[in-house]
Formats: structure tokens, C-alpha cells, sequence
């Protein structure tokens, strides 16, 4: 392995983490998790369950005014696709009404995913040389990449990063750029989304 996810005999894939790079990951997954926010209460015991479904698809109908969260929870209907012929105000009370019936059960998915990357972090165990192995299968792969997707966004946002021609001038920033770090974060995480995405694929 080394730095990248492999596939491995049976199914799964696999990556050797040196522990900096247990501790970057989770710690980014943390922020992540800070970032979408906490869940909804548990319901009372006795509580309707009928009632509660409804409640629970009574979400938000603005988008976030958080950059980053607005990148991973955007607009249904008004992007540049939509046409210049298209209703502005009609657009908005589309995405305000899909977004109140999905954002909730969205933020759930992602708070999983990114869960599910420091649960699976916490349960490593270095060898003597620092290194651990990762091996992700099944849903566990998937929750992955879904966190590994929302990581890029959420960086992609704080560096402003649009299109791949604005984000190839970032790739060459000198070394004393404070945005240098971020950077080469959000390289890494590419790098690992891409092999094991490969490993889903068969590509590798």
C-alpha cells in the first residue's frame, strides 16, 4: 500500500497511515462533524410516530450563509444550467421546498459518514514502525468516500476554489503561503477519494 487505498484480495481496499496522517484525518472529520452541526433529538418514548416523520421533514428552506455549508447542501434548481428564460422566483420556491424535505435527512448522511471515518481511525492500531492499516469494505467504503467528497467541498470552499484552472494556481503557491497547508490537504485528500474510488471501479 503506501499512502494510497489498494485493492484487497477478497474485496475492500486498504491504505498504510502513518499516524500524522490518522491524526490529520481525523481531526479534519472532527471539523467536519463541528461544521454540519449536531443531529436532531431522539424522540420521546412515547412520542407519535406519525407526527414525528412529519416533524422530521420539516427542514430549512434558506440556503446555509456558510460558504462551506452552502457547498455541501446547495440549491436544487437555480444554477447557470437553468437558462436565462427561467423564473428566478419560481426557481427559489422550488429549492425552498426540496430543500426543507431533504436537507435534514442530507446533514444525517454526512454526520454518519464523517462518524463513521473517526470510528473507524480511533480503531487502529500502529505497529512498531507508527504505521496502521486501514481496511474499509462494503458500506464503510462508501462512507468514506461520501467523507472524503464533503472534506474537498468544505476546503474547496475556504480556498475559493471554483473551477480546476482557478485551483491550478493554488497547486504553485510558495511554501511560506499560509494557504499552503489547505492546499496540500486538499491534494491528499484527492489523492486518496481517486484510489479508492479506483478500487470500486477495478481500475487499479
Amino acid at each position: 500500500m503506501g499512502g494510497v487505498f489498494e485493492p484487497l484480495k477478497g474485496g475492500g481496499a486498504g491504505i498504510a497511515l502513518e499516524e500524522v496522517e490518522v491524526s490529520i484525518l481525523r481531526s479534519l472529520a472532527v471539523q467536519l462533524l463541528e461544521l454540519i452541526g449536531p443531529g436532531d433529538p431522539e424522540p420521546e418514548p412515547d412520542a407519535d410516530p406519525l407526527a414525528a416523520l412529519f416533524a422530521a421533514s420539516d427542514g430549512p428552506t434558506e440556503p446555509p450563509s456558510d460558504p462551506a455549508l452552502a457547498r455541501l447542501f446547495p440549491d436544487a434548481y437555480g444554477g447557470p444550467e437553468t437558462g436565462p428564460g427561467a423564473d428566478a422566483e419560481e426557481l427559489r420556491a422550488h429549492s425552498a421546498e426540496f430543500r426543507r424535505f431533504t436537507e435534514n435527512d442530507l446533514r444525517t448522511r454526512k454526520r454518519e459518514d464523517a462518524l463513521a471515518v473517526v470510528r473507524s481511525l480511533d480503531g487502529l492500531s500502529p505497529a512498531g514502525d507508527g504505521v496502521a492499516v486501514l481496511e474499509v469494505d462494503g458500506e464503510l467504503r462508501l462512507r468514506w468516500l461520501g467523507a472524503l467528497n464533503d472534506l474537498r467541498l468544505t476546503i474547496a470552499a475556504r480556498l475559493d476554489i471554483t473551477e480546476d484552472d482557478e485551483s491550478a494556481v493554488l497547486f504553485r503557491l510558495p511554501d511560506d503561503d499560509p494557504r499552503k497547508p489547505m492546499v496540500m490537504a486538499y491534494l491528499w485528500l484527492g489523492g486518496l477519494q481517486e484510489t479508492l474510488i479506483e478500487t470500486l471501479t477495478g481500475t487499479l
